[in-house]
């Protein structure tokens, strides 16, 4: 199912770059569009995990800096029969966690400086049991994939404002050149303009919130202690409130235990990410 998913989330991202690139630069433009779209499809399903890394200046981490780190996740994979995915510290005092890969072979869980600082062993060891259940649960390809293709949703946004400040497109039929069509293409620059971020949303909202809960259940389970993520994400989202993380790049708020981004009440209504006191009173009701 998650092999579905990722084909139709990377499909819909070839057809809408190919659509605007149809709209900016007639039929040039599509061709134009649609080589890229090949080039960011490749790109995303091998090396979108290496990209979100990167945007966040992940560093590979070091068992002496962060012992209790690979004793959680060393305990938890082998419990577990999964693979030692690869560790990573971003270098940011906001505390946090994500997952990324394209497979359990080729995880990777990142912590941030912060998350170090304020949650005990027990309590880190839940979130790493979070993001550890993403990847067992083959969530990590989807998650990221969305990551990229939001990414690349929000990029066609910022064409279409280039091209609208420039004076739009030009199409290579005659029949377009008049001033019917210059009007379409003006009209159709302003639909991407608008909804482009918007279909970028409600991507990450379609794949993120259930995977949340499902992961927060899934971890408890994996280190039998529902209480110990419970208090983990109540100190987390007290701390993001507190010190959101700056530079967030909103493509990727879905990747992350707690949601990354603070803007008020409407951000809560479209966040990525369930309601943080219905996911702490799952956490207690579940019996391990």
């Amino acid at each position: 199912m998650n092999f579905l998913k990722t084909g139709f989330l990377l499909a819909a991202m070839t057809v809408l770059l190919v659509f605007a690139g149809q709209l900016i630069g007639g039929s040039q433009g599509a061709t134009m569009a649609f080589g890229f779209a090949l080039l960011m499809n490749f790109g995303a399903y091998w090396f979108s995990d290496k990209m979100v890394l990167a945007m966040y200046r992940a560093k590979p981490l070091n068992p002496a800096e962060a012992p209790q780190v690979f004793r959680a996740v060393q305990d938890i994979a082998l419990q577990n029969k999964m693979p030692m995915p690869k560790l990573f510290l971003v270098p940011t005092m906001t505390p946090n966690a994500f997952a990324t890969g394209r497979s359990p072979k080729h995880a990777s869980v990142a912590v941030t400086s912060g998350i170090l600082q304020v949650l005990d062993e027990q309590e880190l060891k839940g979130v790493l049991a979070h993001e550890l259940s993403h990847v067992k649960n083959r969530d990590t390809l989807v998650m990221t994939i969305a990551a990229a293709v939001a990414g690349a949703i929000s990029m066609l946004a910022q064409w279409a404002r280039w091209s609208m400040f420039m004076g739009g497109g030009r199409r290579s039929n005659d029949d377009d050149r008049g001033n019917g069509g210059g009007a379409f293409q003006l009209v159709a620059l302003l639909f991407i303009v608008v909804l482009a971020p918007i279909a970028a949303m409600l991507i990450q909202l379609a794949i993120s919130r259930t995977r949340e809960y499902g992961a927060d259940e899934t971890g408890a389970k994996l280190i039998h202690n529902p209480f110990a993520l419970a208090s983990a994400l109540q100190k987390l989202d007290a701390a993001a409130n507190a010190y959101p993380m700056r530079d967030v790049n909103p493509a990727t708020a879905h990747l992350f235990i707690v949601n990354p981004l603070r803007s008020g009440l409407l951000a809560s209504l479209f966040s990525t990410h369930p309601p943080m006191e219905k996911r702490i009173e799952r956490l207690k009701r579940l019996r391990v």
